[in-house]
């Protein structure tokens, strides 16, 4: 479950010859939009439990809903795919922790902007293509437009989060793909999300504390959870089966202006014309990576 996003962006895929797919297209956008209104909805949360105890709520509730979902089974399993597993959730704590410190210091548009860095490094590392470096030169021009969108400048701290949520993505795309090979369907990412729920536990005490007992932040917690996950990652899987990686890909990519939206409309933050120019820049790039780039490689 990446910061700005579901977690299935590398799920087990339909072959690239599936024909395209109108409802398929929708129910990506509509994936896209509930986990991006979902992390502005967290962002809610800050001021009574934190990024730490916002962070918590969502991995445990999504953790607990994917366990009842998917049932797996941990007996008989070898220790080299508990200890897969066990990493898949260290990169999701990671992501998200970074994902939700960050936009509590940076405008969430901006963050998802800055965290798509992680997966369009990724693709054009696995592209092995000079040719490709272009998306990464686009990127760091829309990158560079962010950091200067405003008189004051970015919050530091805030996109240092963004870039460890970033590289988190990208370690957590290499592990989804071997995940999914081993565990099957949605039963690694529900142990993985317990996993992760469990190590960021003592960061949502620090944070949260008394707070996390509240049965209203506890409803929103849940609501949280429900739209960062629970939503996307249905929708992502059924429209996996209709339309191909590349499209998915391309789709996905436009994360960063939704979340723009999702900030401007439940946050109030806007956005001055240079860093709508920078988002694009990445949108653009994202898109263009995930239309050339190879699927990781799995390696057993």
């Amino acid at each position: 479950m990446r910061g700005g996003g579901s977690g299935v962006a590398e799920a087990p895929r339909k072959r690239e010859s599936v024909p395209l797919n109108p409802r398929a297209i929708w129910l990506v956008l509509g994936a896209a939009t509930s986990v991006q209104f979902g992390a502005a909805l967290a962002a809610t949360l800050f001021d009574q439990l934190g990024p730490g105890g916002t962070v918590w709520l969502r991995l445990l509730f999504a953790a607990l809903i994917l366990l009842a979902l998917w049932r797996p089974r941990l007996s008989g399993r070898p220790p080299r795919e508990l200890a897969l597993v066990v990493a898949f959730g260290l990169a999701l704590a990671v992501m998200n922790t970074g994902f939700y410190e960050a936009i509590d210091r940076i405008p969430l548009g901006i963050c998802v902007t800055i965290e798509f860095v992680g997966p369009l490094g990724l693709a054009v590392a696995l592209s092995r293509r000079a040719r490709d470096a272009v998306w990464i030169v686009l990127a760091a021009a829309g990158i560079l437009l962010l950091a200067r969108g405003t008189s004051e400048g970015l919050d530091g701290v805030g996109v240092l989060f963004a870039v460890i949520a970033g590289c988190a993505w990208a370690v957590y795309i290499l592990l989804s793909a071997r995940v999914g090979k081993t565990w099957g369907s949605g039963t690694g990412l529900a142990v993985a999300m317990a996993v992760g729920a469990i190590v960021v536990a003592p960061l949502s005490i620090a944070d949260g504390g008394a707070d996390l007992l509240d049965p209203a932040l506890l409803a929103q917690g849940v609501a949280v959870a429900v739209l960062s996950s629970a939503i996307p990652y249905s929708l992502e899987l059924e429209a996996l089966r209709r339309i191909p990686a590349g499209v998915f890909g391309v789709l996905m990519s436009l994360e960063p202006a939704i979340a723009a939206l999702a900030g401007f409309l439940v946050l109030g933050q806007d956005l001055v014309v240079r860093e709508v120019v920078g988002i694009a820049a990445v949108v653009i790039a994202s898109a263009g990576a995930a239309r050339t780039a190879r699927r990781p490689t799995v390696v057993d």
